[in-house]
């Protein structure tokens, strides 16, 4: 087993958050960026973009919540197991924090592509 330190994994569960943090910050501007182009006179093509796009920044936003939810429950874990255990984490812990990490960054190359898709849209307005 290779030993990590617990305060190495915590500070990587809080750069998760902050920068999830700003991927929501920036995804709810984009949300009303969209609501103003949906007040104006769009093709049907175009109503259908702006739909398909507000429908995936409140999935996303909801994605977002639940992945810094499970980054935070995971970070108290494994900072009650250090006091706990002498400074120790359990395995499952370790395998938890690499889980998580795949899903972080499934959801960073998520958010990329809708940020690309999302100016895309923009070019085309």
């Amino acid at each position: 087993m290779v030993q990590v330190d617990i305060s190495q994994l915590s500070g990587e569960c809080n750069v998760w958050r902050e920068t999830l943090r700003q991927y929501r910050e920036e995804l709810t501007n984009d949300e009303t960026k969209l609501r103003e182009i949906a007040g104006k006179s769009l093709s049907k093509e175009q109503l259908q973009d702006v739909e398909h796009l507000h429908n995936q920044f409140h999935i996303q936003l909801i994605n977002i919540h639940d992945l810094k939810q499970s980054i935070k429950v995971h970070d108290r874990k494994i900072n009650f197991e250090k006091v706990a255990f002498n400074g120790h984490a359990n395995e499952d812990s370790y395998a938890r924090h690499e889980s998580l990490l795949e899903e972080y960054q499934s959801m960073q190359q998520t958010l990329e592509d809708l940020r690309s898709e999302f100016k895309e849209f923009l070019k085309n307005i």
